[in-house]
C-alpha cells in the first residue's frame, strides 16, 4: 500500500507550509485553497475517513477539534471559521486520510454546496 500525500509530508518526504505540529498531528496549508484561510488539520495516525475511525481513536478526533480552536484563535479568526470533513467520493474526499479544512477570512453560504 502506498503512502498518502499526508503520509508523505508527515515523514517530510514532501515539502508543505506546516502552521502547526504536535506528537498527534500537523496543520498545513492548502495547496488550493478556497478561502483566504484554508487549513488542513491531519492526524499523524492514518485513519482513512471518519466512517472508519475506531473508538480509539476517539482522543485524536477531539484532539483536533481543539487543534483547530487554538490555530483559530493564534490567527485572530474573530469573525468565524468552518470546519469540514469530508467522507466518501460523494463529498469529495480527495485523499484517504482523514483531514479538517478550516475556512476563515470570506462570508461562508449555506447550505454548502
Amino acid at each position: 500500500m502506498s503512502k498518502t500525500i499526508f503520509q508523505k509530508i508527515i515523514a517530510r518526504e514532501i515539502p508543505a507550509k506546516i502552521e502547526h505540529e504536535d506528537e498527534h498531528c500537523v496543520v498545513l496549508h492548502d495547496i488550493q485553497p478556497q478561502a483566504p484561510v484554508h487549513l488542513l488539520i491531519v492526524p499523524k495516525k492514518l485513519i482513512p475517513r471518519v466512517s472508519e475511525a475506531a473508538p480509539e481513536d476517539q482522543a485524536v478526533l477531539g484532539h483536533l477539534l481543539l487543534v483547530a480552536a487554538h490555530i483559530a484563535k493564534k490567527l485572530q479568526l474573530t469573525h468565524g471559521f468552518r470546519l469540514v470533513v469530508n467522507n466518501g467520493p460523494h463529498a469529495c474526499e480527495s485523499v484517504p486520510h482523514l483531514h479538517i479544512h478550516l475556512l476563515a477570512q470570506r462570508q461562508m453560504t449555506w447550505p454548502p454546496g
